[in-house]
């Protein structure tokens, strides 16, 4: 899409906001919900939306269309990150002088990421400023840290669950499903938080005694687990060992456990064959929160076809993520609907979600990074276990996809012929059903 064909797209869509706002309550101040996803965006945002519209080339109804249905839909990132604030660079800068040691300046960087904008009215203005045009009603909150450890998996949900009490009149912590349904209906926004690890304190006195924190996280506000990252646990293989040896007894367990409770079991960083398994033993629906399809490409976080019919035969679904070395191809905003199409087509609109796996970041980051000074090379961390690829990521790629341009995904699906109906399963209704199943018959909602 050229320049002026770009300019009439979004005057058509301006043209319509305005129409629409002039239906609303006299003397509202409040932005019409479709004006809001296209107003006062910032330099950045507006160049991924630019970069992404020239993917897409949407005709002006296409495009009204596709943002008036993400604007009216409840819109619920099956897994990702809040917006994230800008580093206090000199604080940062300051603290690494005093001799901060590697693992208190890692926390002190996620820290201020992820809690920032609570009080620092610039950074609050540009996180609020991101949910706007995103038109996303709620996020599964990645509230955890990689592994298993109860104290290590605590930090980031004691962020998150400071944020959302400090900032509960905009972005609130939701407990149940309909607190989901609550934020939309009220044009707010919510976290619904997923730990990055089932929490066991391996002491091994017993399999109660090992599991007995699933049900303390799940008072704490989690509703998905990892089974694994990565790396091979008790619980079973992660997505990047070789040897894919599946699930363990215990692993059976663990997943015993969270369908009693009511979590949900995410094997989007399990090994494929651990992924099968636990979706073929659990009682409730199991998903890859945020993966790709394997029949595309097989890369190691994707879902190859037996894998992702085990997790339909459970009743759930498959995230797809915006990590263009995952998706491969181009890795852009057309690569990643074409992986929706296949999981869609191929098992059913009712299984596939979108489970970006990327934030937004502030504006001010670029600036505030630069303040910090480089620091020597570090050891690779051990949950990693990244299989080494040669692939190119370009920018146009990762802006195509950036996370702002949610209402773009809606756009796309659109353009590809799905109706109104399966778009708004797609964007978030399959999450919310999911969400609902694995709480019913719960001991902890019984």
């Amino acid at each position: 899409m050229d320049r002026r064909h770009f300019l009439r797209s979004t005057a058509a869509l301006a043209a319509a906001s305005t129409a629409l706002s002039a239906q609303s309550e006299a003397g509202s101040d409040e932005l019409d919900p479709v004006q809001a996803l296209t107003d006062r965006l910032s330099p950045q945002m507006q160049q991924a939306r630019e970069i992404a519209l020239n993917m897409l080339k949407p005709s002006p109804s296409e495009l009204e269309k596709g943002l008036r249905l993400h604007a009216e839909s409840l819109v619920f990132d099956a897994y990702s990150f809040a917006p994230r604030g800008a580093i206090d660079g000199d604080a940062l800068a300051s603290a690494i002088e005093a001799g901060a040691s590697d693992s208190e300046v890692e926390d002190l960087q996620e820290d201020m990421m992820m809690t920032r904008y609570v009080h620092h009215l610039t950074e609050q203005q540009e996180y609020l400023n991101a949910w706007r045009v995103s038109g996303v009603t709620s996020i599964f909150q990645n509230a955890g840290q990689e592994g298993q450890d109860p104290l290590r998996l605590l930090k980031r949900l004691a962020r998150f669950t400071y944020a959302t009490d400090i900032l509960k009149d905009h972005v609130f912590k939701a407990a149940l499903p309909a607190d989901v349904e609550a934020a939309k209906a009220a044009g707010k926004h919510c976290l619904y938080f997923t730990g990055n690890g089932v929490p066991i304190t391996q002491q091994w006195v017993s399999v109660e005694d090992e599991l007995k924190y699933v049900r303390i996280f799940y008072q704490l506000g989690i509703r998905m687990m990892h089974l694994t990252y990565q790396r091979r646990n008790m619980i079973g293989d992660g997505s990047g060992e070789k040897s894919d040896a599946g699930l363990s007894d215990f692993g059976r367990e663990a997943i015993a456990e969270m369908n009693r409770i009511g979590i949900i079991p995410d094997c989007a960083h399990s090994g494929w064959r651990t992924s099968r398994e636990a979706a073929e033993v659990s009682s409730k629906p199991v998903v890859a929160s945020h993966s790709t399809a394997g029949g595309i490409y097989p890369h190691f976080r994707s879902k190859p076809d037996d894998v992702i019919k085990a997790i339909v035969d459970s009743g759930g679904y498959v995230g797809i993520c915006c990590i263009p070395r995952y998706l491969r191809g181009k890795g852009d905003l057309t690569t990643f609907l074409d992986h929706i199409d296949y999981v869609a087509r191929k098992f059913g609109v009712e299984h596939v979600a979108i489970g970006t796996d990327i934030a937004w970041s502030s504006q001010f980051a670029a600036e505030e990074n630069r303040k910090v000074p480089k620091r020597p090379r570090q050891r690779e961390p051990f949950r990693s276990l990244w299989p080494a690829d040669d692939y190119k990521t370009t920018e146009e790629a990762t802006q195509s996809l950036s996370w702002i341009n949610w209402p773009l995904y809606t756009v796309g699906l659109v353009q590809r012929g799905y109706s109104e109906e399966d778009i708004r399963k797609i964007i978030g209704g399959n999450v919310m059903r999911v969400a609902k199943e694995s709480l019913s018959n719960s001991t902890e909602n019984s």
